[in-house]
């Protein structure tokens, strides 16, 4: 069944996504705050390193049959996530969550690495979701992940 989504559906995505990752980091003592800046939606102090991050987080809602299709960063997103980064002295990152059926997988890592796996093309870098780039990820010391499983158990209709 193909499910009908409201018209907002990608705003509420994009929230959703900054949220989850801003839990995900608190919940392994990570010190963050949602922040309203062009370039970057996270700050968080990393308890390990004691590293700050700017994270720019891109969340995208995949409908049946496109699960594995990539993340599209725009190119201005990297010189506007420096920019930020540089003005708040952290260091860019960039997280990825896909909500993909019953699936939400988040993927968070320093720019540097998005670029260097992924670099600008013509208008955009793609973060690709295949299994390939899923398992080589995992191999990465400095790409950290999570996910969550859903069910709904009962529903209207």
């Amino acid at each position: 069944m193909r499910l009908k989504r409201s018209t907002r559906h990608a705003k509420i995505t994009g929230d959703f996504g900054e949220t989850l990752v801003l839990y995900w980091l608190s919940k392994y003592g990570f010190e963050c705050a949602l922040v309203d800046h062009t370039g970057i939606d996270i700050i968080a102090r990393n308890p390990h390193t004691k590293e700050v991050m700017g994270i720019s987080v891109k969340s995208r809602s995949r409908r049946e049959g496109t699960e594995l299709e990539g993340v599209n960063v725009p190119n201005g997103d990297f010189d506007k996530a420096k920019v930020a980064c540089e003005a708040f002295g952290c260091e860019p990152y960039f997280a990825i969550v896909v909500d993909a059926g019953n699936l939400i997988q988040g993927f968070i890592l320093p720019m540097d690495r998005l670029l260097a796996l992924f670099p600008k093309g013509k208008t955009v870098s793609v973060w690709k979701m295949t299994e390939p780039y899923l398992d080589r990820y995992a191999k990465y010391p400095d790409i950290c992940s999570f996910e969550c499983r859903t069910e709904t158990k009962k529903w209207w209709g």
